[in-house]
């Protein structure tokens, strides 16, 4: 069996001209701000990434970048003022942070109301609740691609190979509200290989190159690799052995190309929803 590729980039680009041609009809411009500290180059890369996709789909998108050496204070004072903006819908922390700021209390500090990302504990706590809230990102970049490949969610058996706050916990949560059966495994799950061939839908999260192998794929199952690492030689790799995965597979994302687009489009489009939740439904 030769696995059908779901194709994230395209699929991402799609949302995002959607997301441009409501922004285009609106009587003002979502406004998105990134808060970076410090030079970490990855973080760099990803945020550039941000702002070119937030300006071609028509938003007002700009990042405001704290030296390495900012405290804690400095920042919660920077994230302050984004909050009382009312030209700002969406406020984005970009992680990591350098070791004297807490991340908890970064993320904390945001408005609810323009947490874009997803992460602070009252819209956790909205998600788990089944309330409407802004969803981190990349979990619903995932249910983009679930519902553009067709995939029949109710009923069907998901894993979610993987615990974070920023993907694992989140994704669980959102196949639940789709009636899938769900079952989270991690570091610590006994057999996860079986725990993996059990599945019809396999989200991996892990951030361990290469962990999910092609016999722990149940033949046509979805796989949805959301892990980026990067690898010795500078190529970048999923969590899952794509090529032994995609002989058995029913369908599987591919890494890069995969969801990492939807994370960014998702990005826009929390924005948009913050905005428009901000001006009454405006």
């Amino acid at each position: 069996m030769t696995a059908r590729i779901l194709d994230g980039k395209a699929i991402a680009a799609r949302l995002r001209a959607g997301l441009a041609a409501r922004v285009a009809a609106l009587p003002f411009r979502p406004g998105l701000r990134v808060v970076r500290v410090g030079e970490d180059p990855a973080s760099g890369v990803y945020v550039r990434n941000k702002d070119k996709a937030a300006r071609e789909a028509g938003f007002d998108s700009a990042t405001l970048h704290l030296p390495a050496s900012a405290t804690e204070a400095e920042l919660l004072a920077t994230i302050a003022v984004l909050n009382a903006d009312p030209a700002v819908d969406g406020i984005l922390v970009q992680l990591p942070l350098p070791p004297q700021i807490r991340t908890e209390a970064a993320i904390a500090a945001v408005d609810p109301a323009k947490d874009v990302d997803g992460f602070h504990p009252l819209n956790a706590g909205r998600l788990a609740a089944g309330q409407p809230g802004l969803v981190p990102c990349t979990p619903r970049g995932v249910m983009h691609i679930l519902a553009e490949a067709g995939v029949a969610l109710r009923g069907a058996r998901a894993l979610v190979l993987g615990r974070s706050q920023i993907v694992g916990r989140p994704m669980a949560q959102l196949l639940l509200g789709a009636d899938c059966t769900v079952t989270i495994a991690h570091s610590r799950s006994r057999d996860l290989a079986a725990e993996c061939r059990r599945a019809e839908i396999l989200i991996a999260a892990v951030g361990r190159p290469g962990l999910v192998r092609g016999d722990w794929i149940a033949p046509g199952a979805v796989v949805v690799d959301v892990g980026i690492n990067r690898l010795p030689d500078g190529r970048l790799a999923g969590d899952v052995a794509f090529e032994e995965a995609a002989a058995v597979a029913g369908a599987i994302t591919p890494v890069p190309g995969g969801v990492g687009p939807m994370t960014i489009a998702c990005l826009l489009e929390n924005t948009l929803d913050a905005a428009i939740a901000r001006r009454g439904g405006a």
